[in-house]
């Protein structure tokens, strides 16, 4: 799965960009998801299902159309990515995220540079004499969606160093940089990979490899056991 976020302060075209990213990305052929953050409580209409949720942590509402679910507290992204079943996450907000590229939109000339964080693929904003892009040109918008598809990434956040870097966000900068690819995070394409009711869990190298050893250790003493993919399933 890859991501990208769009930044930027209020009244600079977020939403307007996230919605037409993803009208082009999904037109490409791409599943697309989108996840926001907000500075404020999240409102609900006033049905059973938010009702519910002043009694538990987690309520969720199913029907033939679509599922929504509600969790108190605030959640990592990455927490939420693992409900999430697409190829892009659009992520609007999140100014502090540090392990994916972002876009930055703007209202004024000078105000991106407040924003950067070395993670910038590239500015948008309504006045095409301040950005490398405009959010209302159509054309604008399909390379901005060719970036998107071919530049957007998600590091695990789980600052293991195995990658030679000190933390994601370290390798995040490299990449956007042109520096070092994805393939650079050992978390992402460990020796081994579990995984829960379709959902992957990424795991650190010594986590993986603890898993890996374990597991052959206890099989080579079967009889009959030889070298090959190993296939654990436990409903």
């Amino acid at each position: 799965m890859k991501a990208v976020g769009v930044i930027g302060y209020k009244k600079s075209g977020k939403t307007t960009l996230v919605i037409r990213l993803s009208q082009e990305l999904s037109r490409m052929g791409y599943g697309v998801a989108i996840l926001k953050h907000v500075s404020r409580d999240i409102d609900f209409p006033d049905t059973d299902t938010s009702k519910y949720r002043s009694y538990v942590p987690f309520v969720s509402a199913i029907s033939s159309l679509e599922t929504e679910i509600i969790l108190k507290g605030e959640k990592r992204i990455e927490d939420i990515l693992t409900y999430v079943n697409c190829d892009i996450v659009l992520i609007e907000g999140f100014k502090k995220g540090k392990t994916f590229p972002k876009i930055v939109c703007v209202r004024n000339k000078g105000e991106g540079k407040e924003l950067f964080d070395g993670l910038q693929l590239f500015t948008a904003s309504f006045d095409k004499n301040i950005s490398d892009f405009t959010i209302e040109n159509d054309d604008h918008i399909k390379k901005m969606s060719t970036i998107v598809a071919e530049r957007s990434f998600k590091l695990p956040n789980l600052n293991c160093g195995h990658c030679g870097y000190e933390s994601c966000f370290e390798l995040s900068r490299g990449i956007v940089d042109g520096k070092e690819t994805i393939d650079k995070c050992v978390s992402l394409n460990p020796p081994i990979s579990i995984k829960i009711d379709g959902t992957t869990f990424p795991l650190n190298p010594f986590t993986s490899s603890l898993f890996k050893n374990t597991i052959l250790a206890m099989l080579s003493s079967l009889k009959g056991f030889k070298k090959g993919t190993v296939e654990i399933e436990i409903p």
